[in-house]
């Protein structure tokens, strides 16, 4: 008989230490491991991130994390059980699955406990094929091209490091750009510190060098007006997230150049990212644009979640909410 249990302890070693090499996110085992128990303590993931395992008696068969999470659809508040990393740990005698019996656990679990609706994150590259019921969150993977002077110079303008103070600050602009659209989660400070954490784990416990996270404010007197958040590995920038108070953008796209400024002489990067629907700095334009692979899907849990047919345009979410 198959039973779904809350892992910690050894059982949460002995699911670390079985995860494919292929969702280590290209760190190593021992640094994925320090990975793993880093991310579970920031104050956000102690209250909302739990770890859970499909057993039968002593056998490990799957794993998966779930977070509790809220959000706006139609602006209705909704609360959300976020299903991520689900892992095969065994396979009955014909070679079967057991991740579908996992997920379904859980969503009947997040049912009992009153979740309108699960989101399925597929960070580590989609799973195939899409669970039972589930609709992809469509998102579209643009790539941009910065205007930049033709003294190769930065802008007067401010920028720095961004900080924790700094938190409060990011939160608001998110909750100000993501009102209008049906569909958004909502991020506080300890969120936010909690995605941020997790790149910075990955770029210090990877290979030296093989990449970094640049989170950079631009501020006004001593507050965050914008910020940007860039996972970089060699010419390639990702824009994890990023925000502005003013509704056009233009400080974002002053970070971008001044962060470009900083080595005159190199390379232009690629520079791609998922941005929200009407949001375009002025000195950016999009060199291109496709829609993303299908990492986030959704599914209605409550008969409060009506029409979750969602379209890009009516969608915010950054690949830093990809758990």
């Amino acid at each position: 008989m198959m039973t779904l249990v809350e892992a910690d302890g050894r059982l949460l070693q002995r699911i670390v230490a079985t995860t494919p090499l292929v969702a280590h996110h290209g760190l190593s085992p021992g640094a994925f491991a320090k990975y793993d128990a880093a991310q579970a303590k920031t104050a956000w993931a102690i209250r909302h991130r739990r770890r859970f395992a499909l057993m039968q008696a002593d056998e490990l068969l799957a794993s998966a994390e779930r977070y509790d999470l809220t959000g706006r659809l139609d602006r209705q508040l909704v609360t959300i059980c976020g299903i991520a990393a689900v892992l095969d740990h065994g396979a009955d005698d014909k070679g079967n699955s057991y991740r579908a019996v996992l997920v379904e656990q859980l969503l009947e679990e997040a049912a009992r406990d009153g979740a309108d609706l699960a989101l399925f994150s597929q960070a580590a590259g989609p799973m195939s094929p899409v669970p039972d019921g589930f609709a992809v969150v469509p998102t579209t993977d643009v790539e941009l091209k910065v205007t930049e002077s033709s003294r190769y110079g930065a802008p007067m303008t401010l920028v720095r490091g961004g900080e924790d103070r700094d938190l409060q600050a990011i939160a608001a602009m998110g909750h100000a750009r993501a009102d209008s659209f049906r569909f958004h989660l909502n991020r506080d400070a300890d969120l936010i510190k909690h995605a941020l954490t997790r790149r910075r784990l990955l770029a210090g416990l990877g290979l030296t060098g093989a990449q970094q996270l640049e989170f950079v404010i631009a501020e006004e007197g001593i507050t965050a007006a914008a910020y940007i958040a860039i996972s970089v590995v060699g010419d390639r920038w990702t824009i994890e997230e990023c925000g502005d108070r003013d509704p056009s953008g233009a400080r974002v796209g002053a970070i971008l150049q001044a962060l470009i400024a900083r080595e005159p002489a190199e390379s232009r990067p690629a520079i791609r990212g998922w941005l929200p629907p009407g949001f375009l700095p002025p000195q950016v334009t999009i060199a291109s644009a496709s829609p993303a692979p299908p990492l986030l899907l959704v599914r209605a849990l409550s008969s409060r979640v009506r029409g979750l047919q969602l379209a890009a345009s009516e969608v915010v979410y950054w690949r830093n909410d990809l758990f």
